[in-house]
């Protein structure tokens, strides 16, 4: 009896250590917006593959600073469309890898329940001391902040009031806090399953940016990764999909 306690413990320890050995793990660059998403995405990709995900978030420009100076990234998940072309024109990702995993939405939000109308013309009032936006030069979002005040005809107007994060995190952060009364955020980081989690908020108009497109892109130092491999397609799947819908994107 002993003797086969022991065989069956012992292959279940070679099999566990097998099991170990065969996991493997991808190295991915996350546009700060996305986090909640790929942190659930990753989840359910680790359950279901056995394999690893190591993100980091942050500002889409300072992302790409980082993969030209070799950091070791091997698959990037940006906020727009064109830092992942510049890449692949610059020949930093594997051919033919690049698509869009995402479509984003902007909002302007306040922390304060009812501070932000559902028309967004507390922004007209101008009646705030500090507006909230992500560096237009670094994350995509805060271009279409600076895009949005723009074709509002309110950039002169606010200029003075504004708080620039160095990524969208960084801009809610400034708000939730109580720094800024009110700023412009990723929709996906204050909706959830179909509603607006905290505070208020106006969903802004595509009309009055360009589109968000967030593409994602296998890296050179993600080329002889399998996982790498196996993550994009994870996200192109249909799992991936119903999460990235519950929080607000468009596929």
């Amino acid at each position: 009896m002993k003797t086969r306690l022991l065989r069956t413990l012992l292959s279940l320890a070679v099999g566990f250590a097998a099991s170990s050995a065969f996991a493997g793990e991808v190295q991915i660059a996350v546009a700060a917006n996305f986090t909640a998403p790929v942190q659930a995405i990753a989840a359910d990709f680790e359950k279901d593959t056995g394999n690893k995900v190591v993100a980091s978030f942050g500002a889409t420009g300072q992302f790409y600073a980082q993969i030209k100076n070799g950091a070791p990234f091997e698959v990037f998940l940006a906020a727009d469309d064109t830092t992942p072309a510049k890449l692949e024109s610059e020949g930093m990702t594997v051919p033919g890898s690049r698509f869009t995993y995402a479509t984003g939405a902007l909002a302007l939000w306040s922390a304060k329940e009812g501070y932000v109308d559902d028309k967004g013309e507390v922004l007209k009032k101008n009646q705030f001391t500090h507006l909230a936006i992500a560096n237009p030069k670094a994350a995509p979002y805060g271009l279409a902040a600076t895009q949005t005040l723009d074709k509002l005809g309110l950039t002169q107007a606010v200029a003075s009031k504004i708080v620039e994060g160095q990524s969208i995190s960084q801009a809610q952060q400034f708000i939730a806090t109580g720094n800024a009364e009110l700023g412009f955020v990723a929709l996906s980081q204050i909706y959830k399953n179909g509603k607006i989690t905290s505070g208020s908020a106006w969903i802004v108009p595509e009309s009055l940016h360009e589109p968000i497109k967030q593409d994602a892109v296998i890296l050179n130092k993600g080329k002889g990764n399998p996982v790498a491999k196996q993550f994009e397609d994870y996200l192109k799947g249909p799992k991936a999909a119903e999460v990235i819908r519950s929080f607000g994107y468009q596929l």
